[in-house]
């Protein structure tokens, strides 16, 4: 799994790779920064990205799986946030101007935020709550029941039409945030709110 959403610069980069199967918009955020995350990306624009990652280097690139991004996300804890039971603002980058259980109101600062910005989680991977949501592989169903047991995209049934994104984002609460929260998008839409990162398979070495 990336450390860091995938930013703008590395955005232009892999639009600039040979196409696959569409083309790319090589500055398409309405935040513009080389290390801000990249948005008004779609799902089918990620898709690309990882196609064209993968052709270059000749790994698998893909988007993680739901059930992989929230295992990622929690890293071993089952509390609603990896820091605990709540955030603040000096963590995470969300709506802060609302509170959240106990915690007093805080800045709300209206647009993305650097990658690795803030604390990331003991695995090492930064801002998994809040910044832009991320986009996952699997179909939009409206919960489990029937999901893949083994942690793998479920691309089955469900709403064809929309895909799963978590984390929540700048513009939204920090309930949004929780890493159980599950939300969707259309997967050919492009929202200002919206990014991913990328997850990649890992080669066995012989012996």
């Amino acid at each position: 799994m990336g450390n860091y959403e995938i930013t703008q610069v590395g955005w232009r980069a892999v639009a600039g790779l040979p196409k696959v199967k569409i083309d790319l918009n090589p500055n398409p955020s309405k935040f513009k920064g080389d290390d801000l995350p990249v948005e008004k990306v779609s799902w089918d624009d990620s898709i690309e990205f990882c196609a064209r990652l993968s052709q270059l280097t000749g790994r698998n690139y893909r988007l993680p799986s739901e059930a992989k991004w929230e295992y990622a996300c929690r890293a071993g804890t089952t509390t609603p946030f990896y820091f605990g039971d709540t955030i603040t603002p000096d963590l995470v980058n969300y709506k802060g101007n609302q509170s959240y259980g106990s915690t007093p109101k805080g800045i709300y600062r209206e647009k993305t935020t650097a990658v690795g910005s803030f604390p990331p989680n003991s695995f090492g991977l930064y801002d998994m709550h809040g910044d832009v949501w991320e986009w996952c592989q699997d179909v939009w169903h409206d919960n489990y029941s029937g999901a893949p047991t083994d942690g793998s995209a479920w691309e089955s049934g469900g709403d064809s039409k929309n895909r799963v994104q978590r984390g929540g984002s700048w513009n939204y609460y920090a309930v949004h945030c929780r890493s159980a929260y599950r939300n969707y998008g259309l997967a050919d839409y492009r929202w200002r709110f919206r990014g991913f990162r990328v997850a990649v398979a890992l080669v066995s070495s012989s012996s």
